[in-house]
C-alpha cells in the first residue's frame, strides 16, 4: 500500500480529541489506529476554539501517539468544523417586476441569491465588524406569487415573487482556529468539512440521501441537526441541550460527582441494575427503571425542542426519517419520544452506531463500534469525496477560499467576495415617479448591461460551476439610464385640448401645464415627486399669444358679449371678440379645428376691421327679447337675434374662475348642455359648483 492513500483524521471536539488513521480499500474502509486525547482545561466551549496553543499541544499527542501505533509519519490531516457553529437565518426576500411577467428558473435563482445576502447583512449585526461568513447551506422554506402561498412559481405569470429562505453560514474565524490549532501540530489541512456531513457519510447511504431525512447528532452540550433532501444536505440546526442536562439531574438526586452520574446514565441505558458510590462513600445499587424516571422529563424535552428544530429547517413540515448519533443519542425512550413528536412511526427513527459499521474494519481489537465513532470515521471517509471540502480559487487577481457543498457556482465566489446580488444581475434604471391630474404615474427606467464574466480566459455566465484553482474575473452589471419624459411626451398635452370662439373662428389650443403650481414649457423635463396638473382654461392675452395677435390698448375684449380684459379666464367653448378702431392685421397664425372646414394655421385678416361701437350697433339690429329662468330666477336676454347658454352670464355675476377644484354644472331644462347650446323661449337655465 502507497503512503498517500492512508487518511489521518482528527475530530477537534469540546471535550476531547478523537484521532483516526486509516485506509479505504475497494468499498471497505480499515481503521488502523484510533486514540483519544481530553483537554486538560476548557480550550474549546461549544465546538469553537478559545485556546489555540492548548488545542495545539493535544492535536500534536494524538498525532505522536498514532505515528507510534502505526509507525508512519503524519503530516497532512483531515478536520472537521463542528455543526453546533454553524449559524442559521431565516429570512424573507421579495422580488418585483415591473410588469406581469412569467417567472423563470432564472429568478427563482436571483431570488435565493438576494435571499443569502440578506441573511448575510442579518448575521453580521454591526457593519463596523469586518467578519466574513462562508454560506455551507441553504433552503427554501415556502414561496410567494403575488403575496400567496405557491409550491412552485416556475412559468406563473406574477407581478411580485416572494420566498422564505434559511440559509445557514460557518464563521470564518471557527476555520482559521481549527487551521491554527493543527498548524500548532506541525500538520497541514487536506481537507476541512462539516461534522454533520462527516457524520452522514457513515451514517446515511448516499442512495438514501435522495429522500428527506434529519439526522441528529446529540452529544454532551448540544444536539446538531441537519436535513437532507435531493441528495444535499439543505439545512443546518442546533438546540443547547444535550446529555450533559440528564447528568446534571444525576449528580444532584444521587449527591455523586459528574463522572459518577455519567457512568450511572451510560449504565441505564443498558437497562439491569446499577452500582455507584456516593460522594459520602456509601455505596448503591438501584434498578435502571428508576433513572429513567429521573431522566425522562428531560429527555422528553430534548425530543421536542429537536423535532420543533427539524420542522422549522424542513419547511414547517416533518421528515420522512429520523437518523440520530453521538452518545447522547443513546438515552432511554429516546428515539421512540422523536417519533412520537415527529408524528411518523417508530421504525422509522433510529440511532444509528454498529449497523453502519459493516464496511470498517478495525485493525484494533480493543475498539468497540458505536454511535460514538460515526462522526471520527466520517472525517476520514470525507477525503475520499469530491465535494463538501474548502477550495481556493483566484476571483478578480485574489486568492478567495470556498466552502464546496457541491453546487459552487461563480455567483456562489461573487457574493463570497463582497458583491450584491444588485451588481450581478442587469438593474433598470431609477425610475421617476409623479401624478398627473391627481393619478400616480410612473417613467420607467431602461435595463442595464449583464455581469460580464471570464473563467480560465473563456467568457462564461455567471451560473457556471467553479473548477478547483480557477482563475474568475467578474466584471459587474450596469444600471440602466433612469426614466426621463418631459410635458411633452403626456398624453394629456399631446391629446387634450381646449376649444374657443374667437373672432368667429373655433380654435383649438393644447392644454397648460402646471407643475407644482407654476406654469412649465412643453420642454420641461418632469423630476421625482412632480404632481402636474392640466389648466382647463387659458386669459385672454395667453389665448392671444397662442394665436400671435397682438392686442393692446387699442383693443376692446367681450368674453360671452360681456367686457372684458386680457387677464380675464376664457373656459371651454368661451366666445371672445377682439376689436379696435385702427386697422391692425393678424401677425401669425393658430390652429382652427378641422371640423370647421377651415385649413390648419389658417389666418384670418379683415380688410375692415369693426369697432366696439359697430358691434354694439350691429347687436341692436334685428334683437329680439328672451325670457328664461336663472336658478329659479326669471330674467331676459336682449340685444341680440339668437342665443346660446354663454349669453346667460351677461344677466349673473358668476365667475367660471372660482372654482377651487369644484367642477362647474351647466342645464338647460335639467339636462346638461354645453357653452354653445342654443337658448329658446322660458328655458330653465342652471349654473352652479358642484359640492363633495
Amino acid at each position: 500500500m502507497e503512503k498517500k492513500d492512508i487518511v489521518f483524521g482528527l475530530d477537534i471536539g469540546t471535550r476531547n480529541v478523537i484521532g483516526t488513521v486509516g485506509y479505504l480499500d475497494g468499498n471497505e474502509f480499515h481503521v488502523m489506529a484510533q486514540t483519544l486525547r481530553e483537554h486538560d482545561t476548557r480550550a474549546m466551549l461549544d465546538g469553537q476554539i478559545h485556546d489555540i496553543g492548548r488545542v495545539g499541544a493535544t492535536c500534536e499527542e494524538v498525532k505522536l501517539e498514532l505515528e507510534k501505533l502505526t509507525g508512519l509519519t503524519l503530516t497532512e490531516v483531515c478536520i472537521a468544523a463542528a455543526g453546533r457553529v454553524l449559524r442559521t437565518v431565516t429570512t424573507h426576500v421579495e422580488l418585483e417586476y415591473p410588469e406581469e411577467t412569467v417567472v423563470t428558473g432564472e429568478d427563482l435563482h436571483t431570488l435565493d441569491m438576494m435571499g443569502i445576502e440578506q441573511a448575510g447583512k442579518e448575521i453580521k449585526g454591526d457593519e463596523d465588524k469586518k467578519y466574513k461568513f462562508f454560506c455551507v447551506g441553504y433552503s427554501t422554506v415556502k414561496y410567494y406569487l403575488n403575496g400567496d402561498v405557491f409550491q412552485s412559481l416556475e412559468d406563473h405569470k406574477a407581478d411580485v415573487i416572494g420566498e422564505d429562505i434559511i440559509v445557514t453560514f460557518l464563521p470564518e474565524d471557527v476555520v482559521d482556529g481549527l487551521y491554527a490549532a493543527v498548524g500548532k501540530a506541525g500538520l497541514t489541512v487536506a481537507n476541512l468539512t462539516l461534522e454533520p456531513i462527516a457524520a452522514i457519510n457513515v451514517a446515511i447511504p448516499q442512495n438514501f440521501r435522495m429522500l428527506n431525512i434529519a439526522l441528529i447528532d446529540v452529544g454532551a452540550g448540544t444536539s446538531d441537526i441537519c436535513v437532507t433532501r435531493d441528495g444535499s444536505i439543505i439545512a443546518y440546526g442546533m438546540i443547547p441541550m444535550a446529555g450533559d442536562e440528564l447528568t446534571e439531574v444525576l449528580v444532584h438526586e444521587y449527591l455523586v460527582d459528574f463522572a459518577t452520574a455519567e457512568h450511572i446514565k451510560r449504565s441505564s441505558t443498558e437497562g439491569g441494575d446499577i452500582t455507584y458510590e456516593d460522594i459520602m462513600g456509601i455505596s448503591h445499587t438501584i434498578k435502571s427503571e428508576e433513572v429513567w424516571k429521573l431522566t425522562d422529563p428531560i429527555m422528553e424535552k430534548i425530543a421536542s425542542e429537536v423535532s420543533s428544530k427539524i420542522k422549522e429547517l424542513n419547511g414547517d413540515k416533518s421528515v420522512s426519517a429520523a437518523f440520530v448519533v453521538g452518545g447522547g443519542g443513546k438515552i432511554h425512550g429516546f428515539t421512540e419520544a422523536l417519533a412520537k413528536d415527529l408524528k411518523i412511526v417508530e421504525e422509522r427513527v433510529a440511532l444509528r452506531g454498529e449497523e453502519v459499521m459493516k464496511n470498517i474494519t478495525f485493525e484494533q481489537e480493543d475498539i468497540k463500534k458505536d454511535s460514538l465513532l460515526v462522526t471520527p470515521i466520517g472525517i476520514c471517509l470525507n477525503y475520499y469525496e469530491t465535494k463538501n471540502n474548502f477550495i481556493m480559487i483566484h476571483f478578480n487577481g485574489e486568492m478567495m477560499k470556498l466552502y464546496d457543498n457541491g453546487q459552487l457556482t461563480i455567483v456562489d465566489a461573487a457574493m463570497q467576495a463582497g458583491f450584491s446580488a444588485d451588481q450581478l444581475f442587469p438593474r433598470r434604471g431609477r425610475e421617476v415617479n409623479f401624478t398627473v391630474n391627481g393619478v400616480a404615474r410612473m417613467l420607467r427606467g431602461t435595463e442595464g448591461e449583464s455581469a460580464i464574466v471570464t473563467m480560465n480566459g473563456k467568457q462564461v455566465g455567471i451560473n457556471t460551476p467553479l473548477e478547483f484553482n480557477c482563475d474568475v474575473e467578474l466584471t459587474p452589471s450596469t444600471v440602466g439610464a433612469g426614466g426621463t419624459g418631459t410635458i411633452a411626451d403626456l398624453a394629456e398635452f399631446t391629446t387634450e385640448y381646449i376649444y374657443f370662439t374667437v373672432c368667429g373662428h373655433r380654435v383649438k389650443c393644447p392644454k397648460f401645464v402646471e407643475v407644482n403650481g407654476s406654469l412649465e414649457l412643453p420642454s420641461y423635463t418632469v423630476k421625482e415627486g412632480d404632481v402636474i396638473e392640466t389648466r382647463p382654461f387659458y386669459t385672454v392675452g395667453q389665448l392671444a399669444e397662442f394665436m400671435d395677435v397682438t392686442i393692446d390698448d387699442r383693443y376692446e375684449i367681450l368674453v360671452n358679449n360681456r367686457p372684458s380684459s386680457r387677464d380675464s379666464l376664457v373656459y371651454e367653448n368661451f366666445v371672445i371678440d377682439w376689436t379696435t378702431t385702427s386697422p391692425v392685421a393678424y401677425a401669425g397664425d393658430y390652429v382652427v379645428d378641422d371640423e370647421e372646414g377651415l385649413p390648419e394655421n389658417y389666418v384670418p385678416v379683415p380688410n375692415v376691421p369693426e369697432t366696439v361701437s359697430d358691434v354694439h350697433t350691429r347687436m341692436k339690429i334685428d334683437s329680439v327679447d328672451m325670457p328664461i329662468t336663472i336658478n329659479g330666477k326669471k330674467m331676459t336676454l336682449s340685444g341680440k337675434k339668437d342665443y346660446i347658454f354663454v349669453d346667460v352670464y351677461n344677466l349673473i355675476n358668476f365667475d367660471p374662475s372660482e372654482s377651487n377644484g369644484r367642477p362647474l354644472i351647466i342645464k338647460i331644462n335639467g339636462e346638461k348642455c354645453g357653452y354653445s347650446d342654443e337658448l329658446h323661449d322660458n328655458d330653465e337655465v342652471e349654473v352652479y359648483w358642484q359640492e363633495a
